[in-house]
């Protein structure tokens, strides 16, 4: 074929959950909602037999003390929350740890299975005082006894997603992105019931 047959093909670009070349920000009251789209994300789930093992290798890796069930743990640019036993899910900034699984699969070899889970999950932060009311009528976690570093399995709208809290006014919300528009609205839905 000719340089002058061949058809050149568009440049590929990336697209947030959302759809759109650069992430959504909402503000409504005194919370803001963003659609956070520089998160690395992988799995780590410690093989039968070998989970001290796994554990001691993840614990190396992140530098951090893992965290109990319910629990997460956040330091030297990573995120570890607990999903079930023996199981974690490990976020950081995709720009320092934009191969984030593979750093951890060569960290914990045979003894842990490390999947990649950058295009499973989308993430969004929630920002601003009131954050309670907001919740409150989008899942069955008790606001007023939650703490900083609780980290929650839940279901918002029908979505099984995490629920991080980072602090008071500091809320991170991680759903299947596939379904990240129906999450989206879902939150707003509730930011502006509340305020």
């Amino acid at each position: 074929m000719s340089d002058a047959n061949a058809t050149e093909l568009p440049a590929m670009e990336p697209i947030t959950p959302l759809g759109a070349r650069a992430p959504r920000v909402d503000k409504h009251g005194q919370v803001t909602l963003t659609e956070a789209t520089d998160t690395a994300i992988a799995s780590f789930a410690s093989r039968l037999g070998n989970e001290a093992k796994a554990t001691k290798a993840l614990a190396k890796f992140t530098g951090l003390e893992l965290p109990a069930a319910g629990r997460m743990t956040e330091g030297k640019g990573l995120c570890v929350f607990w999903t079930s036993p023996d199981q974690w899910m490990v976020t950081a900034s995709h720009d320092s740890h934009e191969d984030l699984a593979a750093q951890m699969k060569a960290a914990a070899g045979d003894t842990a299975s490390v999947t990649e889970q950058n295009d499973a999950w989308c993430r969004y932060d929630l920002a601003g005082s009131g954050l309670d009311a907001v919740f409150e009528r989008l899942c069955p976690i008790n606001m007023r006894g939650r703490e900083a570093g609780d980290a929650t399995r839940t279901s918002i709208d029908h979505l099984g997603c995490f629920v991080l809290m980072s602090g008071d006014e500091a809320i991170s919300v991680f759903g299947p992105r596939s379904s990240a528009g129906s999450l989206h609205h879902a939150l707003l839905t509730a930011i502006r019931s509340a305020h």
